[in-house]
């Protein structure tokens, strides 16, 4: 499901205009982002948490080189869903 999917099952559902429910949508994905930008992390209750992950630094090796780098510790942005979230996609699946 794309972005556009999922303004249109929006405005679909609540009869809220395209153009309406497109800038609500990107609004919230800009609130996310700036969050995760400034370490907070956005907690959804029933749905999950975006969360800021810390990576460790490690070695790696090029093959084709022969060659170990070390790649340095850093952050990426993360989704953990909840647990009612997992078990009723779970649940989905089976059926």
């Amino acid at each position: 499901m794309t972005k556009a999917d999922i303004v249109n099952e929006i405005s679909k559902s609540t009869g809220i205009e395209k153009i309406t429910v497109q800038k609500t949508v990107e609004a919230f994905m800009d609130a996310v982002k700036a969050s995760l930008t400034n370490n907070e992390n956005v907690y959804l209750r029933g749905f999950g948490s975006f969360i800021v992950k810390k990576r460790a630094q490690k070695t790696a090796r090029n093959i084709s080189k022969n060659t170990t780098i070390v790649i340095p510790e850093h952050f990426i942005p993360a989704f953990k869903p909840a647990k009612t979230f997992v078990i009723k996609v779970k649940d989905q699946v089976k059926n």
